[in-house]
């Protein structure tokens, strides 16, 4: 798809694309909401997914930490579970737990709980959120979907789990039933991607987040076929991917081949060995760790500067948390923080 013509100098769409930018781009992840005290002015009770089910509650979340700080890009206000919820799996976003399956995935008879989504029919507020976004933003907008491995073991587990040992036991024990579900996950991916781009959005993160708990023999085997497929299943729309894991260091030489244009990278490994291990010709995302931004200023100034330092200049970067930002996190401070990327972030002509 083509690029708005208000967007075609974006800082965040050039360093997508391996391009020298004008500034050093910067935005966070789960930067809606969380720490802001307008979004706890305005975001009421209850789930967060009734909340993503209200367009005008959704886009005004979204664009709130656009307005606050300044960031290079926006990200769609809604949560990786959508999907599998919207089609009748039978999952909640617990506040203060997070996704909560009274009865998980525990059998072939389970795959039966999964459809085929139509984003028309079943996710029309997120659609709604997206286009009320583009017509406003003056930044490109990220749309996101959970990899099929994360989104599966809230599904198996039931609910956060520290050891996901009812989804690795699935994974060695079932896995014809375990690549099944990763696979149905994996269409309800592309779905929902596809029409987060269809509606507006210029670019998309596939967030896998507890992929960190495999080893790369696991990964490879049981789970970079269908982060892949997802990544493979939007290539054609022309937008940048990108893909993020956390703990996943071991893992980022795997991950960089499932077909993406930028590589998140959490706090674990500095920009420049991370750079080594992904490889040449793909963008880099990270990876200041948010506990020098609890820390206070000082700290998080030290921190942000080290990360410039890492990445040494180089085109194809984009500043970010190494994860999401805290609830407890002062906004003050990550209002510091873009400003130093900004002034301070340098890219220049790759050698």
């Amino acid at each position: 798809m083509s690029t708005p013509e208000h967007l075609t100098d974006s800082p965040f769409l050039a360093a997508c694309r391996g391009e020298v930018a004008s500034r050093v781009p910067v935005w966070f992840m789960r930067q809606a909401g969380r720490s802001l005290p307008e979004y706890k002015a305005i975001r009421g009770s209850g789930s967060i997914l009734d909340a993503i089910a209200d367009a005008d509650l959704s886009t005004e979340i979204t664009l709130q930490p656009v307005n606050r700080y300044g960031v290079d890009a926006a990200i769609l206000y809604s949560d990786i579970v959508v999907p599998a919820w919207a089609v009748g799996f039978g999952i909640d976003v617990v506040p203060g737990v997070g996704p909560v399956a009274e009865n998980p995935f525990r059998s072939r008879a389970d795959l039966d709980r999964l459809r085929p989504m139509d984003p028309d029919a079943d996710t029309p507020f997120v659609l709604e959120t997206v286009r009320n976004l583009v017509a406003d933003l003056k930044v490109p907008l990220i749309g996101f979907a959970g990899a099929p491995f994360t989104v599966a073991s809230y599904l198996i587990e039931g609910r956060p789990s520290k050891n996901y040992a009812h989804s690795k036991s699935m994974m060695h024990a079932e896995p014809q039933l375990f690549f099944d579900l990763l696979d149905m996950l994996a269409d309800l991916a592309i779905v929902s991607l596809r029409s987060q781009v269809e509606a507006g959005a210029s670019a998309v993160q596939l967030f896998d987040s507890w992929a960190g708990a495999l080893s790369p023999a696991e990964y490879a085997t049981h789970v970079l076929p269908h982060s892949q497929k997802v990544l493979e299943g939007v290539a054609d729309l022309g937008v940048p991917r990108i893909h993020f894991g956390v703990g996943t260091g071991e893992l980022l030489s795997l991950m960089s081949t499932a077909g993406v244009e930028v590589m998140g990278v959490d706090w674990r490994v500095p920009l420049d060995e991370a750079r080594r291990r992904i490889g040449p010709g793909i963008a880099v995302q990270g990876n200041l760790d948010p506990a020098r931004v609890h820390a206070g200023w000082e700290v998080a100034e030290a921190g942000t500067r080290e990360v410039l330092k890492a990445n040494g200049g180089e085109p194809g970067h984009i500043f970010n948390l190494g994860h999401g930002v805290w609830p407890e996190l002062d906004p003050e401070v990550l209002e510091k923080v873009v400003e130093l990327v900004h002034t301070e972030g340098q890219t220049s002509p790759a050698s």
